[in-house]
């Protein structure tokens, strides 16, 4: 892939789901080309990264409802602030330890010698049983047992779904180092439960929006970078963060009846709280 190849992120990061990756790709290359002109490498041509969880559980997936217009518009109407959760874009049909889940966010500063970074996430959550799922180190799936979606009452094979996580940072940072920050992700994904089930197709990305110049086409080109030495609170920050996107994603996302009269409840917010308080988890909001 020319992700991993270059280090360079070609485009934006599209999120959908599993049979709509296609017509958003091409929306997004169809946009590149009437916009006109080359990209900021100087070239011609456009490689998106465009990354799907599978929402066949609620949604008509084999349907095709996600047009080229509607990746425009997602492109069009993107904007700083906060960021819409739970049954929005493409986490809308999607469901994680058999609750409603979606899109969750959640960011940290770091200090990095005199210096302050910001690192957000950003996940799609479509993933696991409901017996694996830990908030905040309480095993609050094996206590919230109603309303299974597979484990219940025909067990599911195992854990199929799929997360995907999107790591931004305005840290200085090479693509060596933005690898290691992705990884990274997969830490606080475990904290939620999750064990990376054989058909669980989990995707993590992470980029820099410093050193923009370095997409130049000059023969020498310089960046600034974070030595190593000085990592671990972005690694930290990172482990953090997608463990509440997720959380939020949860909490967020609301009860949907879907495709074929399915339905999936969202997490009942007094019950998750009370089981917090009860192992002396809860911090209560700001």
């Amino acid at each position: 892939a020319w992700l991993e190849e270059s280090g360079q992120l070609e485009g934006p990061v599209m999120l959908t789901n599993t049979h709509s990756v296609g017509v958003v790709r091409d929306a997004v290359i169809a946009e590149r080309v009437r916009a006109g002109g080359a990209d900021a490498s100087g070239y011609w041509w456009s490689l998106p990264v465009v990354a799907e969880t599978w929402d066949g559980e609620l949604n008509d997936i084999n349907g095709f409802h996600v047009r080229p217009e509607h990746a425009a518009k997602a492109l069009h109407e993107a904007k700083g602030g906060p960021v819409a959760e739970g049954n929005v874009g493409g986490g809308t049909g999607m469901i994680c330890h058999e609750f409603k889940c979606g899109i969750g966010t959640a960011s940290r500063r770091v200090r990095v010698g005199d210096r302050d970074y910001t690192l957000g996430v950003l996940v799609q959550a479509n993933y696991g049983l409901r017996d694996s799922l830990r908030i905040a180190g309480v095993p609050v799936g094996q206590y919230l047992r109603d309303d299974h979606i597979y484990s219940a009452p025909n067990p599911a094979a195992g854990d199929t779904g799929s997360i995907i996580i999107v790591v931004a940072t305005d840290a200085p940072l090479l693509p060596q180092q933005l690898k290691r920050i992705a990884k990274r992700a997969g830490m606080g994904l475990a904290r939620m439960g999750s064990y990376a089930g054989n058909g669980s197709g989990d995707i993590f990305v992470a980029f820099s929006t410093a050193n923009a110049d370095a997409l130049r086409d000059k023969p020498l080109q310089q960046a600034s970078f974070i030595g190593n030495d000085h990592l671990d609170g972005l690694f930290e920050a990172t482990a953090q963060a997608a463990e509440e996107s997720i959380v939020n994603a949860m909490v967020a996302a609301r009860d949907m009846q879907g495709d074929g009269g399915h339905y999936a409840r969202a997490i009942p917010h007094a019950a998750l709280v009370k089981l917090l308080k009860r192992f002396n988890r809860y911090r209560p909001p700001h």
